[in-house]
């Protein structure tokens, strides 16, 4: 962690009942997130939510934005997890097909985990390890070649990163909207990720 995020460094449990202990308090902090957001959420509605308390919670965590940095951890390893083997995940899609299914695939993970939006929004500085970006462009690089040969590596990894930034500027603007307005949003991302990857990924 570096020295930006130095006052978000907790104590790492040494035991399988420390590591318990702190899955409980981060999904209640994922509860507590969900229903109040960031601005609203305090170290006591955590504890309480977790049936801890509030010293057990500090033994942990220092601070909010501690918890939340360990939930944007957790929330960061999930994601790769889903992007995992995407060659045998896409395999026979279209282009149309292709492009549905990433932005379905991130919608579907923001309305299974509602305190994303919120830790979206928290005010803290977070960086990813550029290794996890370097690694999953790779793996979609590999997936767009199967559908242009002519691409090389580095363009297919380019296109990679354009389609990745695609997406996330999507997260923001669906952690923004009202509710009733989110399904239109995904539609014209839908339309533009489409587009995007018919002009890249068909000769």
């Amino acid at each position: 962690m570096d020295s930006e995020n130095s006052r978000f460094k907790r104590r790492i449990p040494r035991q399988e009942r420390g590591e318990r202990r702190v899955a409980e308090l981060v999904d209640a902090a994922a509860a507590v997130l969900s229903e109040v957001g960031y601005d609203a959420a305090t170290m006591k509605a955590i504890a309480k939510r977790a049936n801890a308390s509030i010293g057990a919670v500090y033994q942990y965590f220092p601070n909010k934005d501690a918890v939340v940095l360990a939930l944007r951890t957790q929330y960061g390893k999930e994601m790769e997890g889903r992007w995992s083997n995407l060659e045998q995940a896409t395999a026979g899609l279209s282009v149309r097909q292709l492009a549905q299914r990433f932005v379905d695939g991130m919608v579907g993970f923001m309305e299974e985990h509602p305190a994303y939006i919120a830790v979206l929004d928290a005010p803290i500085v977070y960086k990813h390890d550029p290794r996890m970006r370097e690694h999953l462009c790779e793996q979609l690089g590999d997936v767009f070649r199967t559908r242009r040969a002519a691409l090389s590596k580095k363009q297919a990894i380019l296109v990679a990163n354009v389609c990745l930034q695609i997406i996330k500027s999507m997260n923001l603007l669906y952690a923004q909207a009202k509710p009733k307005e989110r399904s239109e949003i995904v539609k014209e991302f839908k339309l533009a990720l489409t587009a995007y990857f018919e002009s890249r990924l068909t000769s």
